[in-house]
């Protein structure tokens, strides 16, 4: 019997890559599809089924605060098996994208707040363009296929999900409504219940998923947002260590992960951007455009992005704290500084908790999103070409 060559150690992030190019495509149609029937002939009625209540809940929040639940489920199994057992699974590998994630949160948030000081009921926003949406910009990045090389979407990868641990954090401290420490206690229970079924050898997926649920309930009673309950519920799933079990589908973690991540890519994230992506471009729209809000996510997103990341690169680089990605040049290094100003799926969602109760915030977030990631994106595409195109001549 001829034995299986072990995987390369990067292979499941390249194999995301693929998938990420085909939902970033989907992600694009759709936030078109939003816009065009919020300003058609539909809109009343677009509008009108997102505030529709359902029980407890709108459906937008049904939206955002249930299946969104998912979303960072996902999220947070990507953080434990990156930490346990990826690219981010030692301290060296996590300094470069560290650093550079933590860049990439501080400057655009600095900017947000530079363009806000003088209309305090908007600073809530701050955190609006601290994040990367991982999906769009590896989607954008694998368009250019071998014309970026693998350590760069490596490198991609491991900031953007920093990013997002980095946002749930923010969600959780910063975002939290007032506290009901009874249900949060019922929530603790939860959580501590799952861990006891981790540390007794429970392999089964069914029960996490049911305790999963109740756990959702608990949270979104606490105060907290709701959506947290995923990353709690990710955080508690067992996963051996790849030395211990050399098979990937006896990790409950692999096996949740893989079996969710289509549907979170190609159903939870779409319907997420056809509901919160549709605003009505009205003649007030130039107004809206220069309004601090739009201009803080907007600027934030193009130009706090680009540099928080780079800017942090290099200088880790040249103290000699870490080296810089594998066969690539500065110049492509900045061009992926670039994507990583496209900020979609968590930006729209940390503007949402920002200010919930006011769709004309809401509007100008969703602008300045729009403008900052096309920015981005188109920019970071041009450079990632002349780069190659440079670096080409050169040879």
């Amino acid at each position: 019997m001829i034995a299986t060559p072990p995987k390369h150690k990067n292979s499941s992030l390249l194999r995301q890559l693929n998938t990420d190019f085909i939902g970033g495509l989907v992600l694009i149609f759709i936030t078109l599809l939003a816009l065009v029937i919020a300003n058609s002939v539909f809109s009343p009625l677009y509008f009108s089924v997102l505030n529709y209540h359902a029980g407890p809940l709108s459906v937008l929040h049904w939206i955002n605060d249930g299946l969104m639940a998912i979303f960072f489920l996902q999220v947070g199994l990507e953080i434990k098996k990156e930490l346990l057992d990826g690219e981010l699974s030692t301290w060296p590998r996590r300094i470069l994208p560290g650093v550079a994630a933590a860049g990439g949160m501080f400057l655009p948030s600095l900017i947000y707040i530079a363009f806000n000081l003088n209309t305090p009921n908007t600073l809530r926003g701050w955190a609006i363009p601290s994040a990367t949406d991982i999906a769009f910009a590896l989607g954008v990045l694998a368009l250019l296929g071998s014309r970026v090389p693998t350590s760069l979407k490596i490198f991609l990868t491991a900031l953007a999900i920093i990013d997002d641990l980095g946002a749930v954090a923010i969600i959780a401290i910063f975002y939290a409504e007032s506290l009901s420490v009874l249900w949060l206690a019922f929530a603790g229970g939860a959580v501590a219940t799952i861990v006891v079924m981790n540390k007794s050898g429970v392999k089964k997926l069914s029960p996490y998923l049911v305790l999963g649920v109740v756990l959702w309930i608990f949270v979104l009673k606490s105060g907290v947002h709701s959506t947290l309950a995923g990353v709690a519920l990710a955080l508690t799933i067992p996963m051996p260590s790849s030395n211990n079990q050399p098979n990937s589908n006896a990790s409950p973690l692999l096996r949740l992960e893989h079996g969710i991540q289509p549907w979170v890519r190609f159903l939870v994230i779409p319907i997420f951007g056809l509901a919160n992506a549709g605003v009505i471009l009205s003649s007030s729209f130039w107004a809206t455009l220069l309004e601090p809000i739009t201009l803080g996510v907007a600027a934030g997103l193009f130009i706090g992005k680009q540099f928080g990341v780079f800017l942090t690169t290099y200088a880790v680089a040249a103290l000699g704290f870490a080296d810089r990605p594998t066969n690539a040049n500065w110049a492509q290094i900045y061009g992926v500084s670039l994507l990583a100003g496209i900020g979609f799926t968590m930006s729209l969602f940390i503007g949402n908790l920002a200010f919930p109760g006011s769709p004309e915030h809401q509007d100008a977030v969703k602008i300045g999103v729009l403008v900052g990631s096309l920015c981005s994106a188109l920019l970071g595409v041009a450079a990632l070409l002349l780069a190659k195109n440079k670096r080409s001549a050169e040879n």
